[in-house]
């Protein structure tokens, strides 16, 4: 029978049959904590092979890139290109992926989206408001044949219907209709 030495009476013993033991899990650093922007560890799947990897990291940056332009021009939308900058970093970086969870601006938006298959109310409505301005102002001053005019306008309405219908957990109740 072994007995653990006395130098060693901290240290697990390992039997050669027996499971190795888990490592304890690190805890998340406080600031992170109280701000509720934690990811999950295993939402990081990287990919077996290096050439996928880089692509996925090209794809994701260039997604990062133009949902940053996003936030400046009405034109591109942030969200969707966020949420797919943080699908590339999950499969291709465990330090790009994150990185982009713990962002002060996008983490909360990419974790929120994880969580609850839901984007922040103000978000959703921003969106709607500035994609419908931008339509608005192509179909009125730059557009000039009536198909396509009507064509911008069905795909802004049924874009906006899409979107209205995502989930917002921060939506403000609606009161019943209808008589009392």
């Amino acid at each position: 029978m072994n007995s653990p030495s006395p130098g060693n009476a901290d240290q697990p013993r390992h039997d050669a049959g027996a499971a190795q033991p888990q490592p304890p899990t690190q805890a998340q650093p406080q600031a992170q904590q109280q701000a509720g922007h934690t990811a999950d560890p295993s939402d990081v799947r990287l990919h077996s092979s290096l050439a996928v990897r880089v692509v996925l990291l090209a794809v994701g940056t260039l997604a990062l890139v133009l949902g940053v332009i996003g936030i400046f021009t009405p034109v591109l939308p942030t969200t969707p290109f966020i949420l797919l900058a943080a699908a590339c970093y999950a499969r291709a970086s465990t330090r790009f992926y994150r990185w982009l969870t713990a962002h002060r601006s996008f983490g909360p938006m990419i974790l929120e989206w994880q969580r609850h298959r839901s984007i922040a109310y103000r978000t959703k409505l921003f969106a709607i408001a500035s994609m419908a301005v931008t339509l608005g102002v192509s179909i009125v001053f730059f557009v000039e044949p009536l198909w396509l005019k009507a064509a911008l306008g069905m795909f802004g309405a049924g874009l906006a219907a899409w979107l209205y219908r995502i989930p917002s957990r921060d939506a403000p109740l609606r009161s019943p209709v209808g008589p009392r």
